[in-house]
């Protein structure tokens, strides 16, 4: 395979640019079709939470790891850690040896196997130990090799919008540890090589592909946030939301240091809550503040605003979740509006999405011919049928089952959210929608703690072959990229303070991002333009002629608009 110098390789496709300039400019030029170059088809597949260095930090020609300047963590006062505290069950001291020890300059003591830099999670966790939880097991600090399930899982990591801004701290990126329930866990990488995915684009016959190195999440926080941001561009809102302090409000109080709970290095300043809203607003938008807790820091985002995971009002939801405690159906614009608009058709597919939402004898059922009855045994615990959601199925992954215009019994409802097993079918048959999102089911969506990486690595690889297998791959452009950074640490400060390429909401942790098509012009490139999240919508957008959804994706950069070589240019 041929690579190009890291700092003269970009993205180059055959002859969307052409299309897309004509596009900018306001022409009103049809899409070409044929062997010409054109692009027919979008398929995003939206994989789950990892960094750009903890996931592809090892890829050759990218700004990763080998380009990292050291990013020392530090304690709450800003003074060095002197060694990375962990907790995950197969990390800690024991069963590891202690080889550093200390303490911060709170008076936390550490000891610790490792030192105050990145690691490889490899050594201490391969991709077949039996580390992984069974589904309905939850195992907060991780699963003792041994005594789980292969897959080499971790345990999860806290990734929360007020957390994750704390931890980027202004850009220096060096309060991970500090701001995590999982500390010294958010410095670990894997082996790139050693992916699956590394290991097919490196096989003969892959399709070209280019890596973003330069691609940041969209907002703040974590998996629901950001899902939400993939389709709308845009934060929920709670309108009303109950504020009395009492069991049924959502709000977040944030501390005097912009942190609104407690992690083993940063204990909780007195009267903080970690919720799903934002901190509370006074009705000139200014931050209440409660009796006997210290204020915020200026410029603390306050409201009504759904940042954490929150369920939605509509199946399906956890099961027992309370009215008081799902989001009202949001009416905001989305991606798939704008299609609809367009008569361009489309689709959400999700892993055990017709189990999860009744959808019985669809393809990707599970739960048999007995009324009544969810007879999977993997069924979430509580379930009540026809809903027959997998234990891992993961709601607040749904992010247009919060709007109105996807409610239950809707024709675009049925239209247009679908199962993932509804997709494969598609894509090995030549019946792609324009537009598809894919969403894989949690045990094969990266997602550490309930998922294995090589699995979920390994089941992005399928969906990738089931698209080149098609006849449709020609003329398909794949996005892969993943909906947040999962707590983990990356050397590169995200853009910040700069008008519609950033604001209150993010852009975030930079995170990996593939993008995969035969009309790319080299077998391998690497795109250092700048893009987030959004930069997804701005691609769909210009391809289809559509309106932006909001100031963010009306700003960034598409994926079709990197720097090519001289005499490339359209």
């Amino acid at each position: 395979m041929k690579f190009l110098p890291r700092r003269r390789a970009a993205v180059a496709l055959a002859s969307v640019p052409v299309l897309l300039v004509s596009v900018v400019a306001g022409t009103a030029s049809a899409k070409p079709k044929g062997d010409d170059g054109s692009i027919d088809h979008v398929v995003v597949i939206y994989e789950e939470n990892h960094s750009f260095d903890n996931l592809f930090g090892g890829w050759e020609r990218v700004n990763g790891l080998a380009d990292a300047t050291p990013r020392t963590q530090v304690d709450v006062n800003g003074n060095a850690l002197p060694c990375l505290p962990q907790n995950d069950v197969n990390l800690a001291s024991p069963p590891l040896s202690p080889t550093c020890s200390g303490s911060t300059s709170n008076g936390i003591t550490i000891n610790s196997h490792f030192a105050n830099a990145p690691f490889a999670i490899d050594d201490y966790i391969k991709p077949t130990d039996t580390t992984c939880p069974d589904p309905k097991v939850f195992a907060p600090v991780g699963v003792l090799k041994g005594s789980g399930l292969p897959g080499g899982c971790t345990r999860d990591i806290v990734h929360r919008y007020y957390n994750e801004q704390y931890q980027i701290d202004g850009g220096k990126q060096d309060r991970y540890a500090t701001g995590s329930d999982a500390a010294g866990l958010t410095m670990g990488h894997y082996s790139t090589r050693s992916l699956p995915i590394y290991a097919y684009l490196h096989s003969a016959g892959a399709p070209h592909y280019a890596i973003a190195d330069n691609f940041f999440q969209g907002a703040f926080g974590g998996s629901f946030l950001n899902h939400q941001w993939l389709i709308a561009a845009a934060t929920p809102t709670f309108p009303n939301a109950v504020r009395d302090y009492g069991p049924n409000d959502l709000h977040s109080i944030v501390g005097p240091d912009g942190f609104p709970s407690g992690t083993p290095l940063h204990p909780a300043s007195p009267g903080t809550k970690d919720a799903a809203l934002t901190q509370a607003a006074d009705p000139d938008g200014s931050c209440t503040i409660k009796l006997g807790v210290a204020a915020p820091p200026a410029n603390t985002v306050c409201g009504d605003y759904a940042v954490n995971t929150i369920q939605p009002t509509y199946q399906p939801y956890a099961p027992g979740t309370p009215v008081a405690k799902q989001l009202p159906p949001q009416t905001a614009p989305t991606i798939g509006d704008r299609l609809s608009a367009k008569g361009v058709d489309w689709a959400w597919y999700s892993g055990g999405w017709s189990n999860a939402d009744g959808d019985v004898g669809a393809p990707g059922w599970t739960n048999g011919s007995t009324p009544g009855t969810c007879t999977d045994p993997q069924t979430a615990n509580g379930a009540v049928y026809p809903n027959c959601p997998n234990a891992l199925f993961q709601y607040h992954h749904q992010p247009f089952n919060y709007f109105a215009n996807y409610a239950p019994g809707t024709a675009a409802r049925a239209a247009h959210l679908r199962d993932e097993a509804e997709f494969i079918a598609a894509a090995k048959s030549g019946n792609l929608k324009p537009v598809s999102f894919v969403k894989p089911i949690g045990a094969e969506n990266e997602h550490p703690g309930y998922a294995s990486e090589s699995n979920g690595s390994s089941h992005l690889v399928d969906l990738i072959k089931a698209i080149q297998s098609g006849p449709e791959a020609k003329h398909t452009l794949i996005v892969v990229t993943y909906d947040e950074f999962g707590g983990q640490w990356d050397h590169v400060a995200p853009p910040m303070g700069r008008r519609g390429i950033s604001d209150q909401w993010g852009p975030g942790t930079r995170i990996p991002e593939l993008t995969i098509s035969p009309l790319l012009k080299h077998p391998f490139s690497v795109d250092e333009t700048e893009h987030d999240t959004t930069s997804i919508l701005t691609t769909i957008e210009h391809l289809y002629r559509l309106a932006p959804l909001t100031s963010r994706d009306a700003s960034v950069k598409d994926l079709f608009r990197a720097p090519v070589f001289p005499g490339n240019r359209p």
